[in-house]
């Protein structure tokens, strides 16, 4: 039995995507932007934190949550063009972002190729292009795993067959121990093998020693893009995080202009998990000052 309630739905493209939404459509707008293999229920409890200064978004990417499952490859580029659509039907004109994981990488190119969309980021265990498998995660069983997952054959035994992602990567993956009515939450839009294609698919797209060629060439574009940015950024790191240590985090945030870092007391990949009340403060706030801002003045010639 879940517990997540019953979302709305926008037709995008070919599908619909569900989404969550919460504060005065008059306010500054949030995406809020998840992962993988998880939904807009990750954001359930920082979404009453920033009701009240911002309208917040929250779509279940194409595939996952309570968004429909077209027969698509379900590559970086789909959900990119579905995100795309949604915005679009949405009529969104400008955002925050608020990403994690996957939600990080369109993110990142969103901004890159629409930065005047992009009011401010906030992140937090976020993609890029890995060197190798040695740079992805901070645990060699991790590591081992994901090899595996983007192995023909391997990965769709593990994932597909095995539910791996959802019954270990996930819980593992966070500090607390979760609730049998939060698994529940997560385990509902995947009761099937073929229902799971989606989350086999995203660790074959993760830019790892050049592959996929063509996605470590946009995220190295999206990236170089992020570094020139001159929009606030909000950056999250846990302890001791997964693919974001807070030494990296530290070295990261200093690489970019408006970043501001928030170190967590704690936490492994799925931070809005672990630290909920303390993302929702931090962003809150930081959207607030944001809005406070002195807005460049337009000089009229007289």
């Amino acid at each position: 039995m879940t517990t997540d309630i019953v979302l709305p739905t926008r037709p995008v493209l070919d599908s619909v995507m569900a989404y969550r939404e919460a504060g005065d459509a008059a306010a500054p707008a949030v995406l809020l932007l998840h992962g993988n293999p998880t939904s807009s229920y990750i954001w359930r409890n920082i979404i009453p934190q920033l009701a009240p200064v911002a309208h917040c978004i929250a779509p279940d990417l194409v595939g996952f949550g309570q968004s429909g499952k077209p027969d698509i490859a379900y590559r970086f580029a789909d959900h990119a063009r579905y995100l795309d659509a949604f915005i679009e039907a949405s009529g969104i004109a400008s955002a925050y972002l608020v990403a994690q994981d996957w939600g990080t990488a369109l993110a990142f190119d969103l901004a890159a190729r629409r930065p005047e969309f992009v009011r401010g980021l906030a992140f937090m265990e976020f993609i890029r292009p890995f060197a190798g498998f040695e740079d992805f995660h901070r645990t060699d069983a991790a590591r081992d795993s994901f090899r595996r997952f983007r192995m023909p054959g391997e990965g769709e035994k593990m994932i597909l067959d095995g539910n791996i992602f959802i019954e270990r990567v996930l819980p593992g993956s966070v500090m607390r121990a979760m609730s049998d009515e939060e698994m529940a939450v997560y385990r509902a839009p995947f009761p099937t093998p073929d229902s799971r294609r989606p989350i086999l698919q995203l660790p074959r797209e993760l830019p790892i020693a050049g592959e996929p060629a063509d996605m470590h060439v946009r995220l190295t574009q999206a990236h170089a893009a992020l570094r020139t940015s001159r929009y606030p950024k909000l950056l999250f790191a846990g302890n001791p995080g997964a693919l974001v240590s807070p030494a990296y985090a530290a070295g990261f945030a200093a690489t970019l202009q408006d970043c501001k870092l928030v170190q967590l007391d704690g936490g492994y990949h799925y931070l809005q998990e672990d630290h909920p009340e303390a993302i929702g403060r931090a962003v809150a706030g930081w959207i607030a000052a944001n809005e406070a801002r002195p807005q460049p003045q337009t000089r009229v010639a007289v």
